[in-house]
């Protein structure tokens, strides 16, 4: 976390978020509370606390962006990336953090600035969201948006952009321009074609919530056929167009103080631009090959939009950008990097697929395929429903090795075949007669309970299979992923049912069991 934006760890807490609490002996704690300063070099200087919940102890530790590169005693150089702690090599990380230290805008103090200029409601209300009971001198602290020098209180400019009342008077341009345009094109002179130009402004969490009720109001919904009835769905999807505002308010640089960000709205497409370059290791490259990579030019501006709700994932919103575009069968999202020094990020309401491909493709729903795997299926059925693997990797660029695995999953789902043994042609089943993913022997055992209840437990795979909890849990993950059970619930009481599309299958490959042990 500190050789990314930092972050915090909980100890005691489940990934469902259930507390299950720290019950260890005193020494085996001293050895974890001391692991920040034994384990990692240069050391860390990470605060902890405890907190209770649900009458469990939770050990809650919290460490900052640091401006060095830090190593595990075991030789590793990791960062922190979503959930996951990736390997990168110390060359990278400190590319990255060279790259923060030369633009760290938002860490300049503002010796002018006091708490009487901040907005104290703002502020109560990000307190209570972080559920600490802090004064603001403290809460300001935490964060590190502010600065004991001589016993005063010192705020930076990230203090002020989030919660200045004013926060113009800091900085002339952290606003957000947002520019309704006639038409496909920008025109100019006598040919002018702007419909609405609204100046949205406020500290940035408001900033935020207000440019979303602003360019709500001129997203327009388009009816879409599906399944037979027409459904309405806005033009933009609600997730791609916000991340796209949020980082744009997020990651700017606002060392240039002459360019706000901008959300410019065509009759086609809506841009949005915002100041400054990509940090390192980003490239347009990465971004536009959906790497899950993240890089902050403000860590502290970050930190504080994430506890607030706006910003969950890190490294995930743009794949999720694309997803969520395609799924609504649109283009892409289309990245780039102008002259000037202007991220751009488009969004087409333009359809990709047909309302005939994208009515087909709703049929594979329960399957849980990847976007990509998605666009092979709609690829096939605007050519003739056949494709090979070499067709797969130029239309999503993944190498040999992936589109192996991806078509392979399609395979085991009853989804697609080969044409013929040994060949490399590949067709897709016709849906309505075909495709129905086949019953694993060890499913088939647990059908009675199935059928009996509506539902198996992990217990009950335990119990009927000999496994141990462990085990059982990753073959139900299997089975939820191959489109065959539907988790609900979470933690020791999730239950997992038998989906739609299978239900008969079972039934048959059930009836099919019994007949052959007599």
């Amino acid at each position: 976390m500190a050789n990314a934006d930092g972050g915090t760890l909980a100890l005691g807490l489940e990934d469902d978020g259930s507390p299950t609490g720290v019950d260890y002996p005193p020494k085996r704690l001293q050895i974890i509370l001391d692991a920040p300063l034994r384990l990692v070099s240069p050391a860390l200087q990470a605060r902890y606390q405890w907190v209770e919940l649900d009458g469990k102890r939770i050990l809650v530790f919290e460490v900052d962006w640091s401006p060095e590169v830090h190593q595990l005693s075991d030789g590793r150089y990791l960062m922190r990336i979503d959930d996951k702690n990736m390997p990168f090599s110390a060359e990278d990380i400190e590319a990255i953090k060279a790259g923060k230290r030369k633009r760290y805008t938002e860490i300049r103090t503002l010796p002018d600035a006091t708490i009487r200029d901040l907005d104290t409601e703002l502020l109560a209300v990000f307190a209570k969201k972080t559920g600490f009971n802090l004064s603001i001198h403290e809460l300001l602290l935490r964060y590190r948006l502010a600065h004991r020098r001589n016993n005063h209180l010192v705020l930076t400019l990230a203090a002020m952009l989030l919660f200045a009342k004013d926060p113009l008077r800091w900085h002339p341009s952290c606003h957000i321009d947002f520019v309704k345009w006639e038409g496909t094109e920008r025109r100019y002179g006598t040919d002018f074609n702007v419909v609405k130009r609204v100046r949205i402004e406020g500290p940035l969490p408001v900033l935020i919530e207000k440019a979303f009720d602003v360019i709500r109001l001129y997203i327009r919904e388009r009816q879409q056929l599906v399944d037979l009835f027409f459904e309405e769905r806005f033009e933009y999807p609600t997730f791609a167009w916000q991340e796209a505002i949020i980082n744009a308010v997020a990651h700017r640089d606002y060392a240039l103080e002459g360019t706000p960000v901008e959300v410019w709205m065509f009759d086609n497409r809506l841009e949005i631009r915002s100041p400054g370059n990509l940090i390192e290791p980003v490239t347009l490259e990465k971004i536009r090959n959906r790497e899950r990579i993240h890089a902050s030019r403000n860590p502290r501006i970050v930190r504080v939009l994430t506890e607030w709700g706006f910003m969950r994932e890190l490294g995930e919103g743009i794949p999720r950008m694309h997803e969520v575009m395609e799924k609504e069968g649109l283009k892409p999202p289309e990245f780039h990097l102008e002259t000037g020094s202007i991220f751009t990020v488009t969004l087409y309401n333009v359809p990709v697929y047909p309302t005939a491909t994208l009515r087909w493709l709703k049929q594979f729903d329960n399957y849980n395929l990847s976007t990509n795997q998605k666009r092979l299926l709609a690829y096939a059925h605007a050519h003739g429903g056949q494709f090979t693997s070499q067709t797969y990797q130029k239309l999503v660029g993944v190498d040999i090795y992936r589109a192996s695995k991806d078509i392979k999953d399609l395979v085991n789902k009853g989804i697609v075949r080969l044409l013929k043994k040994g060949g490399r042609i590949y067709t897709v089943l016709n849906p309505k007669e075909d495709v129905a993913p086949s019953i694993p022997d060890k499913l088939i055992r647990l059908l009675p309970l199935i059928q009996e209840r509506g539902y198996i437990q992990n217990r009950d795979v335990r119990e009927t299979l000999g496994l141990t909890r462990i085990q059982a849990y990753r073959l139900l993950q299997e089975w939820v992923s191959r489109g065959l059970l539907q988790k609900k619930g979470s933690g020791r009481g999730a239950r997992y049912l038998p989906t739609k599309n299978v239900t008969a299958s079972a039934e048959n490959a059930s009836t099919k069991n019994r007949t052959d042990a007599f």
